[in-house]
Protein backbone atom coordinates (compact mmCIF):
# COMPACT_ATOMS: atom_id res chain seq x y z
CA UNK A 1 0.00 0.00 0.00
CA UNK A 2 1.34 3.43 -0.89
CA UNK A 3 1.31 6.48 1.30
CA UNK A 4 -1.17 9.12 0.17
CA UNK A 5 -0.08 12.72 0.10
CA UNK A 6 -2.02 15.96 -0.15
CA UNK A 7 -0.77 16.45 -3.74
CA UNK A 8 -0.89 13.06 -5.46
CA UNK A 9 -1.08 14.48 -8.99
CA UNK A 10 1.88 16.82 -8.51
CA UNK A 11 3.83 14.05 -6.78
CA UNK A 12 3.19 11.71 -9.72
CA UNK A 13 4.23 14.33 -12.27
CA UNK A 14 7.39 15.09 -10.29
CA UNK A 15 8.27 11.38 -10.09
CA UNK A 16 7.68 10.93 -13.83
CA UNK A 17 9.87 13.94 -14.58
CA UNK A 18 12.69 12.72 -12.34
CA UNK A 19 12.56 9.25 -13.93
CA UNK A 20 12.69 10.81 -17.40
CA UNK A 21 15.67 12.99 -16.48
CA UNK A 22 17.57 10.05 -14.97
CA UNK A 23 17.06 7.99 -18.14
CA UNK A 24 17.92 10.76 -20.60
CA UNK A 25 21.46 11.41 -21.79
CA UNK A 26 20.80 14.97 -23.01
CA UNK A 27 22.47 17.98 -21.48
CA UNK A 28 20.24 19.99 -19.16
CA UNK A 29 19.74 22.83 -21.62
CA UNK A 30 18.90 20.49 -24.52
CA UNK A 31 16.44 18.59 -22.33
CA UNK A 32 14.59 21.79 -21.37
CA UNK A 33 14.57 23.09 -24.96
CA UNK A 34 13.23 19.76 -26.22
CA UNK A 35 10.47 19.84 -23.61
CA UNK A 36 9.61 23.43 -24.57
CA UNK A 37 9.31 22.33 -28.20
CA UNK A 38 7.01 19.49 -27.18
CA UNK A 39 4.87 21.84 -25.09
CA UNK A 40 4.56 24.21 -28.04
CA UNK A 41 3.59 21.36 -30.36
CA UNK A 42 0.84 20.34 -27.93
CA UNK A 43 -0.39 23.91 -27.39
CA UNK A 44 0.20 23.46 -23.66
CA UNK A 45 -1.13 26.04 -21.19
CA UNK A 46 1.08 28.54 -19.38
CA UNK A 47 1.18 26.45 -16.20
CA UNK A 48 3.01 23.71 -18.13
CA UNK A 49 5.71 26.18 -19.14
CA UNK A 50 5.87 27.52 -15.58
CA UNK A 51 7.10 24.12 -14.41
CA UNK A 52 10.13 24.57 -16.68
CA UNK A 53 11.14 28.13 -15.73
CA UNK A 54 13.29 27.12 -12.76
CA UNK A 55 15.04 24.26 -14.55
CA UNK A 56 15.61 26.51 -17.60
CA UNK A 57 17.28 29.14 -15.43
CA UNK A 58 19.40 26.48 -13.71
CA UNK A 59 20.42 25.09 -17.13
CA UNK A 60 21.41 28.58 -18.34
CA UNK A 61 18.90 28.49 -21.20
CA UNK A 62 18.94 31.86 -22.94
CA UNK A 63 16.09 33.76 -24.55
CA UNK A 64 17.94 33.41 -27.85
CA UNK A 65 17.92 29.61 -27.51
CA UNK A 66 14.23 29.67 -26.66
CA UNK A 67 13.49 31.85 -29.68
CA UNK A 68 15.59 29.57 -31.88
CA UNK A 69 13.53 26.56 -30.80
CA UNK A 70 10.29 28.36 -31.67
CA UNK A 71 11.71 29.41 -35.04
CA UNK A 72 12.90 25.86 -35.73
CA UNK A 73 9.53 24.24 -34.99
CA UNK A 74 7.36 26.88 -36.70
CA UNK A 75 7.31 25.13 -40.10
CA UNK A 76 6.28 21.87 -38.42
CA UNK A 77 3.72 22.98 -35.80
CA UNK A 78 2.49 26.14 -37.52
CA UNK A 79 2.39 29.81 -36.73
CA UNK A 80 -0.70 29.61 -34.53
CA UNK A 81 0.96 27.12 -32.16
CA UNK A 82 4.19 29.10 -32.07
CA UNK A 83 2.36 32.36 -31.30
CA UNK A 84 0.30 30.58 -28.66
CA UNK A 85 3.48 29.15 -27.14
CA UNK A 86 5.10 32.59 -27.07
CA UNK A 87 2.09 33.98 -25.24
CA UNK A 88 2.01 31.10 -22.75
CA UNK A 89 5.76 31.40 -22.13
CA UNK A 90 5.35 35.12 -21.48
CA UNK A 91 2.47 34.41 -19.09
CA UNK A 92 4.52 31.75 -17.28
CA UNK A 93 7.47 34.12 -16.89
CA UNK A 94 5.10 36.74 -15.49
CA UNK A 95 3.80 34.21 -12.95
CA UNK A 96 7.35 33.24 -11.98
CA UNK A 97 8.31 36.88 -11.50
CA UNK A 98 5.19 37.53 -9.40
CA UNK A 99 5.95 34.55 -7.17
CA UNK A 100 9.59 35.59 -6.77
CA UNK A 101 8.53 39.17 -5.99
CA UNK A 102 6.00 38.00 -3.39
CA UNK A 103 8.65 35.79 -1.81
CA UNK A 104 11.11 38.69 -1.71
CA UNK A 105 8.52 41.02 -0.21
CA UNK A 106 7.65 38.40 2.44
CA UNK A 107 11.33 38.01 3.31
CA UNK A 108 11.91 41.75 3.52
CA UNK A 109 8.73 42.35 5.49
CA UNK A 110 9.18 39.37 7.77
CA UNK A 111 12.89 39.67 8.38
CA UNK A 112 13.15 43.40 8.73
CA UNK A 113 15.19 45.13 6.06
Amino acid sequence: MTTMSETPVLDTLAAMTMDSIERCGMSDDMLILTRIAALAAMDAPAISYLAHVGPAVEADVTMEQLQDVLVAIAPIVGTARVMSAAGHITEALGMAIAVADADLQARLGGGGA
